[in-house]
């Protein structure tokens, strides 16, 4: 029977550090940060930074795109995507593949000489990880440790793919709401020949909503979308190389199985480093 638990009441003794799973993405805020300095950099050239602000077109590109994503995504989506999407492209996991290779195998070890009570004491910082090895310590049955920990996985990498969705539907939108802004404005631009003086804002409208649109989702909004992208598939990678890991170590494998194992996941250099090292 699936779910069985086996041992009675769950073991506390694990340790998780859960504050150190991630740190900073510094290349997420260098190219933002780079970017900004470019356009900085060309206005001030050419003029000063109030020539490139125009309320009217901020509400064309910032309420028109808002509006078009409330139309395309549930509320709820929005809310946790939003925040999610952006912490995920500012931080990056400190746990590489490789590290999880060589951390399952020294718990595989621990667990081969000590059984399983001897994971209670086994420190780490992943909070997923930690999960499966507190799963194997408390005796779960196999079917429930497989199934508990996919259906986390797959949960998490869906609320990444909605943030990744969200941030690309903003990128997608944004330079069209710019060309509707500058449809708009050069309406009004024509509606206003006689009067001279009404050229100008209205031209600025025009310019400067496709500018916005473009910067939104160039500088923005597709990039972010992409990074979110790769940080899934290196979730995904890394979250079923700790569920295949901690099956193992619950079916009693033996260290160099689990290692010879997860080397599968790892990139093909990686794979020759790990085996010169071993040799």
């Amino acid at each position: 029977m699936r779910g069985v638990y086996r041992r009675g009441t769950p073991r506390t003794g694990l340790r998780v550090a859960y504050a150190s799973e991630f740190s900073m993405d510094i290349a997420t805020g260098l190219g933002l940060l780079a970017g900004i300095i470019v356009l900085c950099t060309l206005i001030l050239m050419g003029g000063d930074f109030r020539m490139f602000y125009d309320i009217h077109a901020v509400i064309i590109i910032f309420g028109g795109s808002f509006a078009a994503t409330l139309i395309r995504f549930p509320l709820s989506t929005i809310l946790h995507g939003l925040p999610l999407g952006a912490k995920f492209a500012f931080t990056l996991r400190r746990t590489t593949a490789r590290d999880l290779v060589d951390e399952l195998a020294n718990i595989a070890e621990v667990a081969r000489k000590q059984g399983p009570v001897g994971l209670e004491k086994v420190e780490n910082n992943d909070p997923f990880l930690a999960k499966g090895i507190r799963y194997v310590a408390d005796g779960y049955d196999l079917d429930f440790i497989r199934d508990n920990l996919e259906r986390d996985r797959d949960n998490f990498l869906m609320h990444l793919d909605e943030g990744s969705k969200i941030y690309r539907a903003i990128g997608d939108c944004a330079p069209a709401f710019g060309m509707i802004g500058t449809l708009i404005g050069m309406v009004q631009m024509f509606s206003n020949m006689s009067d001279p003086s009404k050229l100008g804002p209205f031209m600025a409208v025009a310019l400067l909503a496709t500018l916005y649109g473009a910067l939104v989702s160039n500088l923005v909004c597709l990039p972010i979308a992409d990074k979110l992208h790769v940080k899934l598939l290196d979730e995904e990678t890394n979250r079923t190389l700790i569920i295949d890991g901690i099956l193992m170590v619950r079916e009693s494998k033996s260290p160099a199985l689990v290692r010879e194992m997860l080397l599968a996941y790892l990139p093909e250099k990686h794979r020759h480093h790990e085996d010169e090292a071993a040799a």
